[in-house]
This record gives structure tokens, sequence and C-alpha cells, in this order.
């Protein structure tokens, strides 16, 4: 017997493991003060109420044995992959209902398409980036290259032509950057992943914070990318599903390679490793999609998309570059005097008493940057930016 020694490569999951030492250690030398929070990436606003009114009528139906459902089908009830259906069409996006696949969020999915690719394929990440792009890669022992994001670029790395690669990596709005791509600078990323028959894997999971009609929500806003990108999504951020779990992954039927659609092979994995969402889930997530669904969940993001401007205007104000924010929930900020992503960290917690993540847990090209996010408690943001403003 012998173990997958790829995941000995995998670095320990240092990052908020250090972080919640080093606030524990704090809070016991300083029992009386008061510790804000504004490195979580989890939401806090409750779920919406007619999600939870729809996840209450779909615990009585499976009370009764007339409205009882066991096994459903694996890529979704057709409900659920319907409303979503409406929901690109809305974008002006045409997508089959046989192309969408209902997950328990959109990381499994990220992980889990890599069944249907060779290990032999390389791997392009940006850096810096979600772990979870990296370490699933790592678990499969796949070479991965880095494309360097950095603020000349404003963190959205573009093609480049010497560079080749099978897999590409795109998350827009970016995490931990908050960064996101125009249609001109994704069009650059179709344009290339066709000439290198290469594929896209696009994470949408934040398109709910973007405000602009000339900023895409979906990679199948531009032309030829149903022809080479993937599209993951999330109820996550966009419902507050973190702890009731349900996402979405598109994979067009055009979507083609070496002969065999990948539509078809996502299916077969999902057939053979994956028993489905629970029923009580999907008409939570469909829920979603009503009218009135619709108004509260937005009424949702607004109060974390003015969270990000609280912060946001607080970086203008002492004149701190940054990125993010307005589109995103994620502050991604240039960390004062030069100071190193872990040595600011400390600076905040024992100075402020504030939280943040330090950009060195996303990669080397993170270091000297760090994430603020605006999940957290409206009171809690402005007192955190008046302490910020009188330390700095």
């Amino acid at each position: 017997m012998n173990i997958n020694k790829n995941y000995l490569n995998l670095q320990d999951s240092y990052l908020f493991s250090t972080i919640a030492k080093k606030v524990a250690e704090y809070t016991q030398l300083n029992p009386d003060k008061k510790i804000i929070r504004l490195g979580i990436g989890d939401v806090t606003l409750p779920l919406a109420p007619t999600v939870v009114e729809a996840i209450k009528k779909a615990a009585d139906e499976m009370g009764v044995q007339s409205t009882f459902k066991g096994y459903g089908p694996e890529q979704g009830y057709s409900f659920l992959r319907e409303a979503i259906k409406k929901y690109y069409s809305k974008k002006s996006v045409d997508i089959a209902e046989d192309e969408i696949f209902i997950s328990d969020g959109a990381k499994s999915d990220l992980g889990n398409i890599l069944d249907i690719f060779s290990l032999d394929n390389t791997v392009l990440v940006p850096d810096p980036v979600y772990p979870v792009y990296v370490d699933t890669n790592i678990m499969a022992g796949r070479k991965i290259i880095y494309a360097d994001a950095n603020e000349s670029n404003g963190f959205l790395p573009l093609p480049d032509e010497n560079v080749k690669c099978d897999i590409i990596y795109i998350c827009s709005p970016n995490n931990p950057t908050g960064a996101v791509y125009t249609k001109e600078g994704l069009k650059k990323w179709v344009d290339y992943a066709l000439k290198n028959d290469a594929i896209i894997l696009f994470d949408a999971a934040y398109e709910c914070f973007i405000k602009s009609e000339e900023l895409p929500n979906s990679i199948y806003e531009i032309e030829g990318a149903k022809n080479c990108a993937i599209e993951f999504c999330s109820f996550s951020k966009t419902a507050g599903f973190t702890g009731t779990r349900c996402g979405y992954t598109v994979v067009p039927k055009s979507l083609i390679k070496q002969g065999t659609p990948l539509n078809k092979l996502w299916l077969r994995r999902q057939t053979t490793k994956f028993n489905g969402v629970p029923y009580i889930v999907q008409k939570a997530a469909e829920a979603v999609f009503s009218e009135l669904g619709q108004k509260q969940i937005k009424e949702n993001i607004q109060y974390y998309s003015e969270n990000a401007k609280i912060i946001a205007d607080t970086m203008e104000s002492k004149g701190i570059w940054y990125t993010g924010g307005k589109h995103s929930p994620y502050i991604w900020l240039k960390c004062p005097n030069n100071m190193s992503s872990w040595d600011f960290f400390d600076y905040l917690l024992n100075n402020i008493a504030v939280v943040g993540t330090p950009g060195a847990g996303f990669g080397k090209n993170g270091e000297g940057y760090f994430r603020l996010t605006s999940f957290g408690d409206r009171n809690k943001t402005i007192e955190a930016m008046e302490r910020f403003k009188k330390l700095f």
C-alpha cells in the first residue's frame, strides 16, 4: 500500500491557524480590548426571509408521503437549473438547462473538475491566489506555473504568449485582491485559450458584487468562451449559503476536447461520485431567483458593499494604495511604510485591535499587501476605520 505522496508537497495550512494563535495570545494578554475582525471571509447576515420560508416548506414536504423526495438527479433538480438558466438570460447569456450542474459549492467543483483532466496538463494560476487552485493540483501532481499579478497591472495579469499551459484559473471579482477583469481583459484570455487549446476554469463566486454593466458577470459574455471555459458559481456570497452549501457549474456542450464533449465527462463523473444536493437546499436556492428573493439578497449585498466603501474611503483618505472594494467585498491594500504583511498584521492587532489577513498567505506576490473584508457588522466596520484613521 502506497500513499499519495503529492500530499506531502503541500504546505501546512498555517495562515489562518497562525492568525488564530496570534489573536488568542493578544486576547489573553488584553482581556479588556474589543477586537474587530475584518479578515473574515464568511458572511454574517442571515438568510433572506423568502429563502427561510422555502426551507421550511420543503422540510414539511419531506415529512409527507406524497411529496417526500429520496435520491434526486445528480446534476440537480430541473426547477433550480431552469431558474439559473433564466438568471443567465437576463445577462444576455444563453445557457441550456443540461449545461448546468448543481453542487454543494464552487470550492468542491473547482477541485473535483480536475478528475476529467489528465495529470500531464500544465496549470496556470495567478499569484496571489485562492489556495484551493494550487493545492488541488499539487495533490494530483500537476505542474503549476504562475501568472504575475502585481500593483503595476492592477493585480489583473494578462496572457503571455511565451507561456504555454493547458488549464487556466481566473477568478473575477478576485479573491483575495478584489480586482475585476474588463470584457477586453477576459477577451484576451479567451483568445489565448482558443489559440493554445487550453481550458479556462472561471470562478464567478463574487459576480453578484459587480455594479457596472460594463464589467462582465460571466465569462460567457465573451465571444468564444463557450468553446474554452467552464464557469463556477456559488450561493455562498450571493445569498449567504456558506453554511447551507449550494453552488453550480456550467459546462457548455460546445466545449469539446480531443473529440469528446467535456459536458459528457462531467456528467459521468458526477453520476459516479456525487449523489446531488438535498432537495431542501435546492428549493432554498430556487427562492433566491424569485422576484422577492432577488430583492432581499440584493439588500444584503448592498449592506456588504457599503461596508466595503467605508473601508475603501478610509484608504483613500490616508493615501494608501488599494484595489477592490467597489465591485468586490475585498479590499487589497499596500501595507504602509513598506511593512511586511505579517508586521502590518501585528501592528494593527497590537495598536488598534483590528484583525485582517496578511497578503503573504496568498503567495509571494502578496507580500507587502493586506486583505480586509466587508462581511462584518456595520458599526464594527465603522469603528475599525475610525481606529485606523487615528493610527495613520
